[in-house]
């Protein structure tokens, strides 16, 4: 029962830092783009073409 003395507090803790932690995400605009890059790794930037090895046949 003792026991219960501190692993209350501890759970009450933790659960408030994870809501504080929550909330920063949202303040800095964590979740505004979720599509964004998941749409982003499909285009592919590099528009130079690949360079063989010369000593390739």
């Amino acid at each position: 029962m003792s026991g219960l003395l501190y692993l209350i507090p501890i759970a009450l803790a933790l659960g408030f830092l994870g809501l504080l932690a929550f909330l920063w995400t949202l303040k800095s605009d964590q979740y505004d783009d979720l599509d964004g890059a998941a749409h982003r790794i499909l285009f592919d930037d590099d528009d130079r073409p690949l360079q063989k090895d010369p000593s390739e046949k």
